[in-house]
This record gives structure tokens, sequence and C-alpha cells, in this order.
């Protein structure tokens, strides 16, 4: 019988990553897994920190504002708001998260700025033409990097970016390693690319974060309470 746990899912997960970065001659150590508890409750969190994980991926303002309480006593957990942050969020993100890895406008910059508590920034970029995909255009990232460059809480940390979801993970090769092309036009470190399905294949790429939400905890199921 598998040992359908959380515990061994990581360490699958875990695995998967060691072997991506065999074939891509790189150190382990070099990718950071962001484990992404959108939807699920405040337990699931309390769970993953149990077994060792300690970054974790919110899409909404809200649900973590609901979570928040419960999971406050959870040394070294770090918070990152990976959905869109509408500019009128501004101030209770940056009271609820460490980091704030969907960027996409030189006005959000500005306005997290102005909240006066530092914050790391990743910047969404938004490579596919999906209109469902939300993200700054590769021609808008010059003066959002000038603008949290030149801000004086926000710490530009790297890019994100998220390809048109398909069951081949080779159909987002070219997606992150444009990523990555625009990383290094920029001098920017981090790259925040790959989920469940397609992780192998943003290492590969460069990915120094890889985003699980499936592979560890299972499909998406609303709670009541934590819908958005």
């Amino acid at each position: 019988m598998t040992d359908d746990t959380l515990a061994n899912r990581l360490l699958l997960v875990r695995e998967r990553i060691e072997r991506a970065c065999a074939r891509a001659h790189r150190d382990p150590a070099t990718v950071k897994l962001l484990a992404v508890t959108k939807i699920f409750g405040p337990e699931v969190i309390r769970e993953a920190w149990a077994v060792g994980l300690r970054e974790f991926g919110e899409n909404y303002v809200q649900e973590m504002e609901r979570k928040a309480p419960v999971v406050a006593d959870l040394a070294g957990a770090r918070f990152h708001l990976i959905g869109h942050l509408q500019s009128n969020k501004t101030k209770k993100a940056s009271q609820l998260f460490a980091a704030i890895d969907s960027l996409d406008s030189v006005k959000l910059a500005n306005r997290l700025d102005a909240e006066g508590v530092p914050l790391d920034i990743t910047v969404e970029v938004k490579l596919s033409e999906e209109d469902a995909k939300t993200g700054a255009a590769a021609a808008e990232l010059p003066a959002i990097v000038e603008a949290i460059r030149s801000s004086k809480h926000l710490k530009l940390r790297g890019l994100m970016t998220v390809p048109p979801w398909s069951e081949d993970p080779e159909l987002s090769r070219p997606y992150f390693a444009r990523l990555r092309e625009l990383a290094a036009a920029h001098s920017i470190e981090e790259l925040s690319m790959g989920m469940s399905n397609d992780m192998e294949v943003a290492i590969e790429e460069g990915a120094t974060w890889v985003r699980v939400g499936t592979a560890l905890f299972g499909s998406r199921r609303p709670l009541l309470g934590l819908t958005p």
C-alpha cells in the first residue's frame, strides 16, 4: 500500500527536484519549495510546517486574513502572496505577507512601498496570450524594476510566470526560457516558475522556486469559510 501521507508526498516532491537538478547539473539546494496552500484550511499549513515546510503560497488577501490568527505561532513560517493583488488591498497585504510574488505594475510597487513595511518582491510577467492570466508585459518590466529598486522598503527578489496549462510539460519550456532571459537582462537572480506538473522542466530552465500544491496536498477543495 502506498504511504499517502504528507511526509511521503513531500519526500517524492524533493526526489523529483533532486532528479531534475541532477539532469541540469545543479545543486538541489538552489531550488526552494513554495508550498501552495490556497483554499486549504490552516490545519493543512500546520501539518506542512510540522514536516518541515516553511514557505507557503496563498492566492487571496481575504483568505490569508482568516488563516493568519490560527498559524501565527508557527516559528519561521513565511507567507507569499502568489495571486493577483488589487491596489486597494496593499495595506492589508503588507501586514499579512512577507513576500509579494505577483507584483505587476509601477502603481502597485509605489503603493506597497508607501506602507513602510519591508517586503520581498517578485514581479509576475505575463508571457502567454491567455486573457485570464495576469502579470506585467515584458515591455513594462524595466519601469517596474526601476520603481522597486528605487523604493525604500521593497527588495526585488525575482521574476515569476505562469505558462498556459498543458498536460505536456515540455510546452512550458519556451515560457520558462524567456523568463530566464528577462531575469538575466535585468540582473535578477530568482526565478519562480514551475508547478506540480512541470517543475522538472522549470528546474532545467533555471527555476530557483517551484510552486507546488497538488503534488503535496491533492486536488483543491474549498473549505467552509475559506473561499475568497
